[in-house]
């Protein structure tokens, strides 16, 4: 039974163990927290609303469960969940009674009993969905120990998104899929989540009132696809204009989101203002401080797309925008947060290193805030120490930190998992801050994490001398990727202690196939210390060479030629000043690959030993096709670079041996990928064109679809974008229309070249494969989305063909 788990790695608390705690350590936020939860729904609401995420989640169980909202008193002052055994006769139904300060409480209790108490496993539907097999009948559920469980928040929020997730991920969902991302986010203790859909709708609202036209904004708006950049004053005009469905659409969306998120609890965080303003407001206003930033990453600055408008946050126009905005939210929506999210700075430093300088310009954007909602509160991405850190000194850091009352201010640690700013900052000055895990680059899909950092990282920084540590977060670019990690980060929202990750890990794998299969329970043991333990500091972007082919001239004399953004890791989103340096004593182009490859191909041969034991398990699936794809995508990596290295040593043969071994594994991972409905491009392009209302905006809304997992952005004839597979993406239909004959093409350059010995036309291969993605971006050709072929029998056979000795 799963209830006899050892519970050795689970914090759980005995209710009669309960001790009163107090919030001191969280003063700095007190009142804050205290109008949060006035705004709470009512007890009714919030438990109807943890009643409906049972419904969807687990309907046979409906009336096994009784709910119920209590105060935070009898958590000690905290936030918490409490469950135990119905009492009364179980003739009723009831057998389990979980409460909870929330609705999220109440469902994080109903997450935590069924995994490890029925062995059950809740993960995003295009990561394997749901394992509920393992939960007893009703009338048959496993019972607690009398006194029962509590298990307090150590910290008070649990915080989820990225600024750029709503257009890696979110672009294109209807209503149905965000009501079970809601869900998820409850069963996994999200209470802080951003609500940035539908923010064009208020701020063609908010510019007409100060005489901006719509027809000003056609240029403004980006694409639905690259909205997230446009927001933050990246780029303007691309992939767009924006038209009145869209944004008719997307408010009415977001009003769905923002009443459900409220519903169960949670408290939404709303954009607020910038600085990134129209074009047409410099005329109207040409007194104002108005600034035109700088190129972002386009090829020639195009004017069409490149170069937004800045106003400068001290400009009294600034203020009155930014207050515009704010209540044009709160007309619109309620009164439903106090917490507004702004990044000014993120991808523009401020004209002068003054610390009085930039402790106004801090001042100015809160004054903005505040006089939009007094009680405001601002929360920004942390990330701008990091990767500007030769700006942002300590005077510098210490500034803008303490530009806002105390309290009025809250950092996301973005990337904590990896590089934690908290250690050097003397804990971001006395600012509260959350430890987030940024873990994921443009939605890649890529195994990867750092289980030991998330086990304990949260646990080091809360506990550390004079933390201000007041949440976790998860901040992905793109998210329904590694689900192992993502389970593990929602859990440490709960954790009190380190977490043994061997022990869970080993729970993990028992949950998530609804049985205990041991040649895999060894495969994820080999998992944890390999791909799930990368500690080399590097970002994992996706560079393996299929997903982001090179763009270089591999002749020996020409090595140094390797186009910039193929030794570079971008960070999010992509920009002039967010990468790390790859280091390398090579010219060779470089793929990320921080464990040793027999150790995963074992891995995989244990996987696939087990598979007869999980016949029909949609997780299980996942996951085989997940580790093969990742497994083969490295093997190619090695061909490629022998193939480049043949052309180099003018060995025609070995040359077409290994590229013709490239392009077969491209074929091969097709054909992998097209046995499990998680892995298609077709998925994508459907739900994009789903959206439109007329033929026009269904042209349009596919182009922005197909050109964000490709090109990215702009090319010419020459030059392809700088971020070109930025958002890559291990889709079947996208490795056989774009991967293979890019390669393909390639490669026939090389042959060509020894063939004729002339040198290798980089150019004439560059105009004829930008040729080939622009038709392909504009294209409309269908894609399956439903999957084809059995994945254990296809991964089976692509072992033996690459692997068995």
């Amino acid at each position: 039974m799963f209830n006899k788990f050892n519970f050795l790695f689970l914090i759980l608390v005995p209710s009669f163990l309960l001790l009163p705690l107090s919030l001191s350590e969280f003063d700095s936020i007190g009142p804050l927290l205290q109008r949060l939860d006035s705004k709470r729904a009512p007890p009714y609401v919030q438990e109807a609303a943890a009643k409906g995420v049972l419904s969807r989640l687990l309907p046979t169980h409906l009336s096994s469960f009784e709910f119920k909202i209590v105060s935070k008193d009898a958590c000690g002052g905290d936030s918490c969940f409490l469950i135990n055994n119905y009492n009364q006769s179980r003739q009723s139904g009831s057998e389990i009674i979980i409460r909870g300060t929330t609705a999220v409480e109440i469902a994080s209790g109903l997450h935590w009993y069924l995994k490890y108490w029925c062995g059950a496993h809740i993960s995003w539907t295009k990561t394997g969905g749901i394992q509920i097999a393992s939960v007893p009948k009703p009338g048959s559920l496993p019972l607690l120990k009398d006194e029962g469980l509590i298990v307090k928040r150590p910290v008070p929020w649990n915080y989820y998104q990225n600024v750029v997730t709503s257009s890696y991920s979110y672009v294109w969902w209807e209503w149905e899929k965000w009501e079970k991302e809601v869900d998820w986010m409850a069963l996994q203790g999200v209470n802080l989540p951003l609500a940035f859909t539908g923010q064009e709708a208020i701020w063609q609202k908010v510019f007409k009132d100060f005489n901006i036209s719509s027809e000003d904004l056609n240029n403004f708006f980006g694409g639905p696809a690259f909205l997230a950049w446009a927001r933050m004053g990246n780029l303007h005009g691309w992939g767009g204009p924006l038209s009145h469905n869209w944004l008719d659409q997307q408010l009415a969306l977001q009003k769905q989101i923002i009443t459900r998120m409220l519903e169960l609890g949670m408290t939404p965080v709303l954009p607020s203002f910038s600085g990134n303003v129209p074009a047409s407001l410099t005329k109207i206003f040409p007194s104002a401080k108005i600034t035109r930033l700088g190129d972002w990453n386009t090829v020639d600055g195009d004017p069409r797309w490149c170069c937004t408008y800045l106003l400068d946050p001290t400009d009294p126009l600034f203020v009155e925008i930014g207050e515009a905005f704010i209540r044009k939210q709160i007309k619109e929506y309620g009164d439903v947060t106090d917490i507004y999210n702004c990044d000014t700075f993120n991808e523009n430093s401020p004209p002068t290193g003054d610390p009085e300088y930039i402790s106004n310009l801090g001042a100015s954007i809160f004054k903005a805030m505040s006089k939009g909602d007094k009680d405001a509160v601002w929360l920004m991405q942390g990330w701008l120490f990091y990767s500007d850190s030769s700006f942002w000194k300590p005077p510098q850091m210490k500034a803008l930190l303490q530009s806002v009352p105390s309290g009025k201010m809250i950092v996301l640690d973005l990337f904590a998992d990896v590089k934690p700013i908290w250690k050097s900052s003397f804990q971001f000055y006395g600012t509260p801050y959350i430890w987030c895990m940024l873990h994921n680059f443009g939605g890649n899909i890529e195994m990867y994490g750092i289980l030991d950092a998330i086990s304990s990282g949260p646990v080091e920084a809360r506990i550390s001398a004079n933390s201000t540590m007041v949440g976790v977060g998860m901040c992905m670019e793109g998210i329904e990727q590694n689900p192992v990690v993502y389970e593990l980060m929602s859990e440490m929202a709960f954790r009190e202690e380190k977490v043994q990750v061997s022990e869970w890990i080993k729970s993990y794998s028992h949950r998530r196939y609804g049985k205990a299969v041991h040649q895999v329970e060894e495969a994820w043991e080999i998992l944890y210390h390999t791909i799930y333990n990368c500690t080399d500091g590097i970002a994992d972007h996706n560079h393996d060479f299929i997903v982001m082919f090179p763009d270089w001239d591999p002749s020996t004399n020409f090595g140094s030629s390797v186009a910039n953004d193929q030794k570079k890791i971008y960070f999010l989103p992509p920009g002039n000043r967010r990468y790390l340096s790859q280091e390398t004593n090579s010219d060779m182009p470089q793929a990320h690959l921080w464990y040793r490859p027999d150790d995963v191909i074992k891995a995989l041969q244990l996987f696939l030993a087990g598979g007869k034991d999980l016949a029909g398990s949609l997780t299980y699936r996942y996951d085989l096709v997940d580790l093969t794809r990742q497994i083969l995508s490295k093997l190619a990596n090695e061909e490629y670079i022998k193939a480049v290295t043949s052309f180099q040593k003018k060995d025609i043969d070995a040359l077409h041996f290994h590229s013709n071994k490239f392009l077969q594994l491209i074929k091969d991972i097709e054909i992998l990928l097209a046995s499990d409905d998680n892995f298609l491009l077709g998925t994508w392009l459907e739900s994009a064109k789903k959206l439109a209302r007329n033929p026009s905006e269904k042209k349009q809304y596919e182009w922005n679809a197909r050109t964000q997992v490709t090109m990215w952005y702009d090319t010419n004839e020459t030059t392809q974008s700088k971020l070109h597979d930025y958002a890559n993406k291990f889709w079947s239909g996208l490795f056989e229309s774009y991967y293979l004959p890019r390669a393909s093409t390639y490669f026939s350059y090389l042959s060509e070249s020894l063939r004729r010995n002339e040198k290798f036309k980089l150019i004439e291969w560059r105009k004829q494969w930008i040729s080939q993605s622009n038709k392909w971006q504009e294209g409309n050709e269908l894609y399956p989305v439903k999957a084809n072929g059995n994945s254990l029998a296809i991964s089976q056979a692509l072992y033996e063909k690459y692997f068995a000795k």
